[in-house]
């Protein structure tokens, strides 16, 4: 257990209230030093755990501000520590001052996620929880806090413990057997032992598998908006952020590079990616940025391909051949742009045009993005095409790349378990395959994670979590 006692403003600069928070061995005492209840007759020190007491902060006999002081005693905190949390009035000056009396009376302050970590080391949460922490701060969506609080309230880690335990009783009864080896006898019951590793096998074959929809509720799915220059795309951009992100022009070859932003629509984040526009060019930047183009449309699970209603004939004919390859596994969303400036019989003879277009995953819409016409109606086909499952706090899905690449590995171990068992495999080998296994499953709660990773962890936490 850590032996100093940290500090930190636990709230953003700007409100009318401020926290910050205490925990330590000393986190009562050094309270004490710099707070007086209102009431003389009373000490802070004496103070039942989970009370809030009124008083003052003073440095000597000036008074710095009136607070509200809360009280938690170890192991019943946050931490596991003893704690305090002071809240006082929101104000700069004195949030700072208060910080540096705590200093001057023997804290130091909190590292990023050192909270957190500390909740972990004293046993307070696993580390899958400790991180649904950052993931719930971060959460932008209803799905993904819906998502952080289940991981937060670990159905994970028990689902996860619940096969590593079976997995442990195995492989202690077949390494009991290697004791035994010269009486060629079986402790550990085969059948038994295959029906549990397809158990498992289904399990975190699942858990890998969520992980595209966990990846896209977390980061947003991945859109691309591509087409010829001036076809609008810069112009689509910005009225699906509702603000002037890219720049608009109508000289051609405006956007040279990659735009990246993400949005909520309909509860659903999307991170659309605005690129250069796929034209012949002797300009090695602009040349540079088609290319980037081409990289992102491999990224993207929904491309939107930009066409200028008024030359769109042209523009199938010349980019299709370059752009249905790179869409195969993808939905295409072919949006004729500027279609104000066209007629009913014109759209039709376009419609027509993408009769030769893989028609299971792609659909075509006309819209006019300057007039903001039929936009309301692209959001849809956008939310449509996500595919995304509704979540609930109840639901096991795999958000965080570090669990993805320890169940990848635990699910690989879990393989050759399978087809050692089908090959007759001795004990031994068995063992070690099952015991990797069990190291990866127990990877994620971090019952074998090693200082380095921890460090890599908590210090993308902010301070004072």
């Amino acid at each position: 257990m850590n032996q100093d006692t940290i500090c930190a403003i636990a709230t953003a600069q700007g409100g009318a209230i401020g926290s910050i928070r205490v925990s330590g061995p000393e986190a009562i005492s050094i309270t004490s030093l710099i707070f007086k209840p209102a009431k003389p007759d009373k000490l802070f020190s004496d103070q039942k755990p989970y009370s809030l007491t009124f008083g003052r902060i003073y440095d000597g006999d000036e008074i710095i501000d009136e607070v509200l002081v809360s009280l938690f005693r170890t192991p019943h905190s946050y931490t596991g520590e003893d704690s305090t949390e002071i809240t006082c009035h929101g104000s700069s000056y004195i949030l700072q001052q208060v910080l540096q009396l705590l200093i001057k009376k023997g804290c130091r302050m909190a590292q990023p996620g050192e909270y957190t970590q500390r909740a972990f080391l004293n046993g307070k949460m696993d580390l899958s929880q400790a991180e649904a922490v950052a993931d719930l701060i971060a959460s932008s969506s209803a799905a993904t806090h819906r998502l952080a609080m289940s991981q937060m309230r670990g159905g994970f880690s028990k689902e996860l413990t619940d096969l590593r335990n079976k997995l442990l009783n195995f492989t202690s009864m077949i390494e009991l057997e290697l004791d035994f080896s010269e009486e060629d006898v079986e402790f550990a019951d085969r059948s038994a032992l295959k029906k549990l590793a397809d158990e498992i096998e289904q399990v975190i074959s699942r858990l890998v598998q969520s992980f595209n929809v966990g990846n896209a509720i977390k980061s947003g799915v991945p859109v691309a908006i591509i087409g010829e220059t001036n076809a609008g795309k810069s112009t689509l951009l910005n009225v699906l952020l509702n603000e002037d992100k890219a720049i608009v022009s109508d000289i051609h070859g405006t956007t040279r590079d990659v735009i990246e932003d993400t949005i909520s629509i309909g509860g659903v984040t999307f991170r659309f990616i605005d690129t250069a526009g796929i034209r012949e060019t002797n300009d090695k930047i602009e040349s540079l940025g088609i290319e980037r183009t081409f990289q992102k449309l491999e990224q993207a699970e929904i491309v939107l391909w930009m066409v200028d209603s008024v030359n769109a004939a042209s523009q199938i004919e010349q980019l299709s051949k370059k752009i249905i390859p790179r869409c195969e596994g993808k939905h295409l969303i072919v949006v004729f742009n500027k279609a104000d400036l066209i007629e009913d019989v014109q759209k039709s003879n376009l419609s027509a045009l993408l009769e030769n277009f893989p028609q299971e995953s792609t659909e075509h819409i006309y819209i006019s993005a300057k007039r903001r016409e039929n936009t309301n109606e692209l959001q849809k086909m956008l939310i449509n095409a996500a595919h995304l499952p509704t979540v609930t706090q109840n639901d096991v899905i795999v958000t965080n790349v570090r669990h993805y690449e320890a169940l990848s590995k635990a699910l690989d171990a879990i393989h050759r378990v399978q087809n050692g068992l089908d090959s007759h495999l001795s004990g031994d080998f068995l063992s070690q395959d099952i015991r990797e296994c069990i190291f990866f499953i127990s990877d994620i709660a971090g019952e074998v994670t090693n200082d380095m990773v921890l460090q890599n962890i908590f210090q993308h936490f902010c301070i004072g979590k």
